[in-house]
């Protein structure tokens, strides 16, 4: 698969861009060159077409770790379609989605010969073992995660509206903190690749994973570190103070891997800047532009500040056509070869197909070890 991973990478990462690692390359790189190679786990929700801001903020960071990184290194990827359940999508979009997922996974650059890329649900493990870890989960640790708190926008009464909303509160949806760290425990992962997000949900993790060795008084998993993607959080290109979202009412709010030419034209000459001559990067008091230099700084690997001197003499009109012509350099082969993988339902089939076999490989001498210190086997 050298060929195809050849063609999507040579023209996602540049020579200049290559001559500059993002700052969680660099960080791998540094690791990896040590006696003890690491094993890195990441894994994305198959939740429709991703936006820029998934691009930036996880799966270009694959694909560079995939083609910088040591080859002694083990990398592994899922299409976490057990933590899309939480979302209840239909068995049609859910089969659509995943498989849109993978494609995407490919079609960015990563290479199916040097990482492991499956579905989570074909590694029966994940849940095994998510059960495993759920019943010495405390409580009151996942009830202050952030994003499930996020979900208790509900009134603080005893209405039958505010009971209705509490009941219908779905227990994965506060439970699938532990499934995520079941998936980075199973491999013995070194490092999880993550946005500032989830950040909490890594350092859940690595409580879970010292109780449990503390408690047993054994090393049963590793305890993983973080690795920081440098790319900021993405806004809207409607609203810059907020994140850019497929769940946007307005479409125009994001740009989408699937986008065309003329589409991300489109939408970034609507996007919000300001009446301020120049182009500066201040993202407290110009938060349009600096979001705009954001995703040029993605995909540069150039700084925010550099990028607003190049462009600083620029008036707004040609500020957002050299934007755009950054990002559909970078996007436009990534969406032809998405389209191309989305039709070779045979070759992504395989990859898959030998990821979960590689994987359930991987994963087996974990699992059995935890059923042996638990004591459900010899």
């Amino acid at each position: 698969m050298n060929s195809i991973f050849s063609h999507g990478c040579r023209s996602l990462l540049r020579a200049s861009a290559c001559s500059s690692a993002l700052s969680l390359v660099h960080n791998s790189v540094r690791q990896l060159s040590t006696p003890a190679p690491m094993t890195v786990y990441s894994g994305i929700q198959p939740t429709g077409i991703a936006t820029i801001g998934n691009y930036l903020g996880a799966l270009q960071g694959w694909a560079r770790l995939c083609a910088r990184s040591d080859p002694q290194a083990t990398i592994i990827f899922s299409v976490a379609d057990l933590h899309a359940l939480t979302a209840s999508p239909s068995p049609e979009q859910l089969r659509l989605f995943r498989r849109r997922a993978a494609a995407l996974i490919v079609a960015s650059g990563v290479d199916p010969e040097r990482s492991i890329l499956y579905y989570q649900s074909a590694v029966p493990s994940h849940s095994e073992l998510c059960w495993i870890l759920s019943c010495s989960a405390e409580f009151g640790y996942l009830s202050r995660m952030t994003q499930w708190k996020s979900k208790l926008n509900i009134p603080d009464d005893s209405s039958t509206d505010a009971r209705e909303a509490q009941q219908n509160l779905k227990l994965g949806l506060f439970a699938y903190p532990v499934l995520q760290a079941a998936d980075i425990l199973l491999f013995q992962t070194t490092h999880v690749p993550v946005g500032h997000d989830q950040v909490q949900h890594l350092e859940l993790t690595r409580h879970i994973a010292s109780r449990f060795n503390t408690r047993f008084d054994t090393p049963v998993f590793t305890v993983p570190e973080v690795l920081l993607t440098p790319t900021p959080r993405i806004m809207s290109l409607k609203n810059p103070l907020k994140k850019m979202s497929k769940s946007d009412p307005s479409p125009a709010s994001r740009i989408l891997i699937s986008d065309t030419p003329d589409q991300i034209s489109k939408k970034i000459k609507g996007a919000a800047t300001d009446s301020i001559e120049g182009i500066t990067y201040n993202a407290a008091e110009r938060p349009g532009v600096a979001n705009l230099l954001d995703i040029a700084s993605g995909i540069l690997e150039k700084s925010q500040e550099d990028l607003a001197a190049q462009f600083h003499s620029m008036r707004h009109g040609e500020f957002k056509s050299a934007i755009t012509d950054i990002i559909v350099a970078e996007l436009d082969p990534v969406r032809k070869r998405f389209d191309q993988l989305v039709a070779d339902t045979e070759y992504l089939d395989s990859i898959l197909e030998r990821g979960a076999r590689q994987a359930a490989e991987l994963s087996a001498p974990t699992l059995s070890n935890v059923k042996r210190v638990i004591g459900i086997s010899m």
